[in-house]
C-alpha cells in the first residue's frame, strides 16, 4: 500500500519560495521578491487532524486557506439534516474564495486527514494584490478556475449516469494528483464512500457497488481506501474525458 507521509511542524514552516506547490498556488508567476512579500503575511499553524474545521458556515470571512499537505472537504447542511459535500481539496488548492462576495462563509470546511494548512488573511492579501499586478492576475485565474470547476460539476450531475460519475471522479483525482508529482494510478482516497456519494449525488450503496464492478471489470484494484487504477484509459473513456498525459506517455 502507498505510504502516507508524516507531517511535522518543520515541514509546515517551509517558505513559499521553497514549497513544492508554488507552481500550483498563489506564488505562481511572481518575482522572487514578491514571493517574499506574500510569504510574510501567511500564517502557518500546527498540523490539523481529521474532523477539525477551518471554518463553519455562517462565520465571518477573514482568510483564504491553502492546503499544503493532506486534504479537506467543503460541505453544507443537506435537506435531510446531514451533509451535502461540495468539494474535496488537495495540496495547492485554495479554500474560501466563494465567501469573498458576502464576507461570510456559506459552507463549512473540515479536514479529512492530518493536514497542514496555510492561512492567508484576506485584508492583507488584498492590499498586497493591489501593489503586485501579477498576484492580482493569479487571483483572477484561480477564481476563473473555480467557476469552471462548478460548471463541470453541474454538467457531471446533470448529464452523466452513476457509472460515468464515479469514473469522472476517479479520473479527476488521478489528474489532480499527477499535477502534484504523485502517482496518477496508485493513491489513497481520504474521503469515505458516503462522502463520495454525497458529492456525486449517489447513494452510498451505489458507490460501493460500482467500486466492486470496476474491480471485477479489471479497471481498479481496491483495498478499502487504497485504489490502484489498472486501466486509466478505459476509465477516461467511460467518463468522457480526454486521455491523460500519463497514458499518452505510456502509449508512445
Amino acid at each position: 500500500m502507498t505510504q502516507r507521509k508524516v507531517i511535522s511542524f518543520d515541514t509546515i514552516r517551509v517558505a513559499c519560495k521553497n514549497c513544492s506547490l508554488s507552481q500550483l498556488c498563489l506564488p505562481m508567476g511572481l518575482a522572487p521578491e514578491d514571493v517574499e512579500r506574500l510569504d510574510s503575511i501567511i500564517k502557518r499553524s500546527r498540523p490539523l487532524h481529521r474532523g477539525d474545521h477551518l471554518f463553519r458556515g455562517g462565520e465571518r470571512f477573514r482568510s483564504l486557506y491553502v492546503v499544503k499537505t493532506g486534504s479537506v472537504k467543503t460541505y453544507a447542511p443537506s435537506e435531510e439534516g446531514g451533509e451535502q459535500v461540495l468539494g474535496f481539496h488537495l495540496p495547492g488548492e485554495i479554500i474560501g474564495l466563494d465567501a469573498i462576495d458576502k464576507a461570510c462563509h456559506a459552507c463549512s470546511a473540515k479536514v479529512l486527514e492530518t493536514s497542514a494548512i496555510c492561512e492567508v488573511p484576506f485584508q492583507r492579501f488584498e492590499e498586497l494584490a493591489a501593489a503586485i499586478p501579477s498576484l492580482q492576475h493569479q487571483m483572477y485565474r484561480l477564481l476563473s478556475k473555480e467557476i469552471g470547476q462548478d460548471a463541470d460539476m453541474l454538467l457531471l450531475l446533470g448529464k452523466k449516469n452513476a457509472e460515468e460519475r464515479l469514473a469522472a471522479f476517479l479520473t479527476s483525482m488521478s489528474s489532480r494528483l499527477s499535477k502534484r508529482g504523485l502517482s496518477p494510478t496508485d493513491f489513497y482516497l481520504s474521503m469515505s464512500r458516503h462522502e463520495i456519494g454525497s458529492y456525486l449525488g449517489l447513494a452510498v450503496e451505489t458507490v460501493s457497488r460500482l467500486f466492486t464492478r470496476f474491480q471485477e471489470d479489471g479497471l481498479l484494484r481496491v483495498d478499502r481506501k487504497h485504489v490502484e487504477v489498472l486501466n486509466l484509459s478505459a476509465l477516461e473513456m467511460m467518463a468522457g474525458a480526454p486521455p491523460s498525459s500519463a497514458h499518452k506517455q505510456r502509449s508512445n
